[in-house]
């Protein structure tokens, strides 16, 4: 038992943290008559700069030549992570996207007992806190690649002809959501788009319930969120043991249904790519990018 035990730990420590893989998945939401589109969905890298595994093969994913890309958050794990994540992003330079932040993308990782999360979503940091972290140089890397911030704001580009208009929240696991800030921010791109036909993207590091439907109500043809690991631990076979938040168990990763006052549209959750490094294990839910091939709503 106890060999097994140490097996088991070695695996969740050594090998699965770095079984990256790419899940691809399908949406039929883009405007009928519209370029198939492909979308690279980025989710707490939470880089070290030491990690040369996981730059190697997030560099690597400029194979899938995406048309756009989204990046949901919590892509630091180090105060000197910045300069090494924008050298290992510089492949998706002209790239378009958007973003939205995590709280680790504005405070250093903390050592915590993991054993706290089955309490509940985690709190947030009590007295000093931890070091904050650059988010200003972040920004500064994310926008001089053509990404678009949408941090409790809304914003629009054109890929291949169509219109993809997104909107977003900052964090809302520490409460930095806006959703009144973000509702003026889409009702003046709406304004300016007119009657254009587009696809929206509703998009926010934390999938928490209320955000979930307020997305639903203004309008997202579909939801990026990351945050939760996919439960980091899962027992095999089954749904996430927590979330560190209130999302169901069952949609803490994959692609799934979202639905709110008689309106449905597909959520989808990353798994991320990292974790902290006070917590570097994975237990079948192993490391992900998502690659979503858009398509027209009248495509079979």
């Amino acid at each position: 038992m106890l060999a097994a035990g140490a097996a088991l730990g070695a695996y969740a420590t050594a090998i699965e943290p770095r079984a990256f893989r790419i899940r691809h998945e399908q949406l039929r939401i883009l405007p009928a008559g519209a370029r198939p589109l492909t979308l690279l969905h980025l989710a707490d890298i939470h880089l070290a700069p030491w990690q040369r595994a996981k730059l190697e093969w997030l560099e690597g994913l400029a194979s899938v030549e995406p048309d756009l890309i989204v990046n949901t958050g919590d892509s630091l794990g180090h105060s000197a992570a910045v300069p090494v994540l924008a050298d290992a992003l510089r492949v998706f330079q002209g790239v378009p996207g958007f973003f939205v932040h995590g709280s680790n993308d504005v405070f250093g990782p903390q050592l915590k007992n993991p054993l706290r999360y089955f309490a509940g979503p985690s709190k947030e940091p009590a007295g000093s806190g931890p070091e904050r972290l650059d988010l200003a140089a972040l920004e500064r890397a994310y926008e001089g690649l053509g990404w678009l911030d949408v941090n409790n704001s809304a914003r629009a580009i054109e890929v291949k002809g169509t219109t993809i208009a997104a909107f977003g929240v900052a964090d809302p696991h520490r409460s930095w959501d806006r959703l009144d800030e973000t509702e003026a921010a889409i009702s003046r791109m709406r304004k300016a788009l007119g009657d254009e036909p587009r696809t929206t993207l509703g998009i926010t590091h934390a999938p928490y319930r209320r955000i979930l439907d307020a997305f639903v109500d203004l309008g997202a043809d579909a939801i990026l969120a990351g945050h939760t690991h996919g439960g980091q631990v899962r027992v095999p076979g089954g749904h996430a043991i927590v979330t560190n938040c209130d999302i169901p168990r069952a949609q803490a990763s994959g692609l799934s249904t979202w639905s709110h006052e008689g309106r449905s549209v597909p959520l989808g959750v990353s798994q991320g790519i990292g974790s902290s490094i006070f917590a570097p294990f994975r237990l079948g839910t192993p490391p992900e990018a998502v690659v979503m091939s858009l398509v027209p709503r009248d495509v079979g």
